[in-house]
């Protein structure tokens, strides 16, 4: 009866070939995907991100004729419902910076969030410029998308370690997931200008400039908004978290996806992170009952995104060695991404073992991925149909960075954690405020 009445509001949509269809098969078979890859278990080995299960159900998908042939989404239908994605993880990043945690670990915090994402962009740029014959804007846009960790796979982890104790006398969970959000502004801040710069026949320096102008609006536009959101509704209305969590989200996904009509592209993120980092900053306990909102939103987009990646690699059009060179430029930029973390960590009060850790740590790559990756896909099929070949490259990346380090990631911090960190009672210890200062 469902689909009886999804046929006579949207017709030949809900058949197959038609947008609705082919987005509930992705939709569906992520799902199926990610509660398959929950249930294997292997004694002793942690638990591995449901979002592998959800890409590959999206890839093979794709890639099984039979299916594919009736699975065809429109680029504006997939485009719109990334940008959602992208949306409600930029509430979460924004909800989830501890200003408490911020002030006590703000240096190596900053050093962390800001170092090794800029230092992996540069040497992505750099290594797909020789090697896959990038020109340079191409290889800094490509160091962008994979520059970010992902919170959904470091956050869980670091959070199970914190309720075992692990790690904590020297705040390292919560050093880990705060950076994890200021990393990924940093990364998506860097795409959006490569983007505007790659697409726009403007020279760079006024891309760069418009740039920092969408930064100032986002920022100024986000401060204002959270210190309305920080009062209304007022206390003496009923279920405010779920009046403050569609608050957010109404504005938030105005502001990603009007910002893009404007032609501001830079400022509606911001404007997201700006607005929930504000907002946050006075709802003491009340933030925990938003989030967790927030998080059911997010459990309805998490397939589709992952899904919708995996359906736009098609093993038919990748070239012999293509799948080699790919590996290769995330591999080099990987080793010199975890290289640098350790060294970044050296003078921060670490011992050698925990700045082991934090370095292989920091490499998990899934969300933010999965969001920038088709972007400059969509965006040269639409206005450039010729920089199409680099943007699948881009698409390609993308997915192998999530494959190799969302699974590998999981498992290091799962096994190694507990091996390497020290550990004390959560009880005797704030988990959110560290005992000794680090620099």
């Amino acid at each position: 009866m469902v689909w009886c009445v999804a046929w006579s509001f949207f017709g030949t949509e809900v058949l197959p070939g038609g947008n609705l269809f082919g987005l509930l098969m992705i939709f569906y078979s992520a799902i199926i995907g990610g509660k398959l890859l929950e249930h294997i278990r292997i004694p002793s080995v942690p638990q591995l991100p449901p979002l592998i299960g959800m890409l590959l159900a999206g890839f093979t998908v794709r890639n099984i004729p039979f299916l594919s042939n009736y699975i065809r989404i429109n680029n504006k239908w997939s485009s719109a419902l990334r940008n959602c994605a992208l949306t409600i993880i930029l509430i979460q990043a924004g909800l989830g910076l501890d200003p408490q945690a911020l002030k006590h670990l703000k240096r190596v915090c900053l050093r962390l969030a800001i170092g090794p994402c800029l230092m992996e962009a540069c040497s992505t740029a750099v290594i797909s410029h020789f090697i896959m014959k990038f020109p340079w804007e191409w290889g800094f846009l490509l160091g962008f998308v994979v520059g970010a960790v992902s919170p959904a796979v470091v956050v869980p982890s670091m959070l199970l370690l914190q309720e075992n104790g692990y790690g904590i006398k020297k705040g390292i969970p919560t050093l880990l997931m705060a950076a994890s959000s200021l990393d990924d502004i940093i990364a998506i801040t860097g795409f959006n200008t490569c983007l505007s710069i790659v697409f726009s026949s403007d020279t760079i320096l006024n891309n760069v400039l418009a740039s920092f102008r969408d930064v100032l609006i986002g920022m100024l536009a986000g401060a204002v908004l959270g210190m309305f959101v920080q009062y209304f509704p007022s206390g003496d209305q009923t279920r405010r978290p779920v009046k403050r969590a569609f608050f957010i989200l109404s504005m938030s996904l105005t502001a990603v996806l009007g910002s893009q009509r404007i032609g501001l592209h830079a400022a509606g993120g911001l404007c997201t992170l700006a607005l929930t980092f504000v907002a946050g900053m006075n709802w003491s306990t009340e933030k925990i009952r938003v989030q967790r909102i927030i998080k059911t939103t997010w459990h309805i987009f998490q397939p589709l995104l992952f899904g919708l990646v995996g359906s736009e690699v098609s093993v038919a059009s990748l070239k012999s060695n293509a799948i080699g060179i790919c590996v290769a430029t995330v591999s080099l930029a990987l080793l010199i991404r975890i290289s640098f973390t350790f060294v970044l960590m050296c003078f921060a009060g670490f011992n050698f073992k925990e700045k082991i850790f934090i370095a292989l740590s920091w490499m998990p790559k899934a969300t933010v991925q999965a969001v920038l990756g088709p972007l400059a896909l969509e965006t040269a099929r639409i206005s450039a149909p010729h920089l199409e070949p680099y943007s699948k490259d881009v698409m390609t990346v993308a997915f192998l960075a999530i494959l190799i380090t969302a699974p590998n990631g999981a498992l290091i911090i799962g096994i190694l954690g507990p091996k390497v960190l020290t550990r004390h009672d959560p009880n005797s210890i704030s988990m959110e405020l560290t005992e000794m200062e680090l620099h």
